[in-house]
């Protein structure tokens, strides 16, 4: 074909068509999500913002169902259990804030939420900002009521501790396995006379029997806390530093995830200081020398198929971050992990 007639038959058909006129059969699913008619579409700096721009419901938490969503957007603003600087409570607020995130992913080809039906359900409910152990038990009490509905939960903290108590919730009829993405392996024990600390919430979870150490791979551990890690170790875990991950590296360590994992149940954890603090200063224990935020979505787009039920995304204290990239990375992340969840077996 001659450039002439290429550019007649492209005359011929876009000339006259809208933004929202896409031929292309998996393009145009997408679009159809997103266009109301002709090219406009929901500004995304207009109305009440919510986690990845999902509709938001928060009364459907009295229903007995849930109103049959798949997966429930969930904010848990709690960050009593911090060992550096506080903030993370703001964590969910942030990434409601953030604008442009989805909604389809070009590498895993998919919209989530044209295949399932989510929705932001606010925050988890909670009887006292004072009482750390209190929170953690309306933590878990959410948790169980949601998992019980047969809702998938993907949630925004708070501080790394809130994920033993959700695990609880999510693990309770088997235990599951994890993708752990951090700085630091978060398997210490109990601190100051309290067990509800940002530092060891996967020995919690390992001790209660709702998570199985040896289907557990941690990644971008780094920093000055190791001799604190021998739980990770002992138990089986995986540990994968920081060091060790890089652009040639990045294969072999998907493989070993997959492998690790399996094809059982799996949750994914995300602190967001696992990302090097020169991209992400928003947090309260910064370690230099982390991930990139192109490797973070490199590894988890390579889980694309895994059983994955849950997730969450943590530690983002947007009070140290003048630019909102910190809570921009941790949004694109979270919307990364809900593909992979409308992507895992049904």
């Amino acid at each position: 074909m001659d450039d002439q007639t290429h550019i007649r038959m492209l005359r011929e058909k876009y000339e006259n068509a809208s933004g929202g006129d896409i031929f292309d059969p998996h393009f145009k699913k997408v679009a159809e999500a997103q266009f109301t008619g002709g090219d406009k579409r929901k500004w995304p700096f207009a109305g009440v913002p919510t986690l990845l721009d999902a509709p938001y419901n928060p009364d459907i938490i009295n229903l007995p169902d849930f109103g049959g969503i798949d997966v429930a957007l969930i904010g848990v603003p709690m960050d009593l259990a911090v060992t550096n600087r506080n903030g993370s409570r703001f964590g969910p607020r942030a990434l409601r804030s953030v604008e442009r995130v989805g909604p389809y992913d070009h590498v895993l080809r998919v919209s989530p939420m044209s295949e399932m039906k989510v929705a932001d359900i606010g925050d988890v409910p909670m009887r006292s900002r004072y009482d750390l152990a209190q929170c953690h038990a309306d933590i878990e009490a959410f948790y169980r009521t949601l998992v019980t509905a047969g809702v998938k939960p993907l949630s925004v903290g708070g501080d790394h501790s809130i994920t033993s108590s959700i695990l609880k919730a999510v693990g309770a009829r088997e235990p599951v396995g994890m993708i752990h993405i951090d700085a630091h392996c978060d398997t210490a024990g109990p601190y100051e006379g309290t067990k509800f600390q940002h530092g060891g919430p996967f020995r919690l979870a390992v001790l209660d029997g709702v998570l199985n150490p040896r289907r557990t791979i941690q990644i971008g551990i780094r920093g000055a806390a190791e001799y604190l890690w021998e739980f990770s170790y002992e138990s089986g875990m995986t540990v994968i530093h920081a060091e060790e991950v890089g652009e040639a590296s990045i294969p072999r360590l998907i493989e070993k995830a997959r492998q690790i994992v399996g094809d059982g149940p799996t949750y994914v954890s995300f602190d967001i200081d696992s990302v090097d603090p020169g991209f992400a200063p928003g947090t309260g224990t910064p370690e230099v020398g982390g991930l990139q935020p192109r490797e973070v979505l490199q590894i988890l787009r390579g889980l694309d198929g895994l059983n994955i039920i849950g997730g969450d995304v943590v530690e983002v204290a947007p009070q140290y971050d003048s630019t909102s990239n910190t809570a921009h990375i941790a949004a694109q992340v979270l919307h990364t992990i809900l593909c992979l969840m409308a992507k895992a077996p049904k």
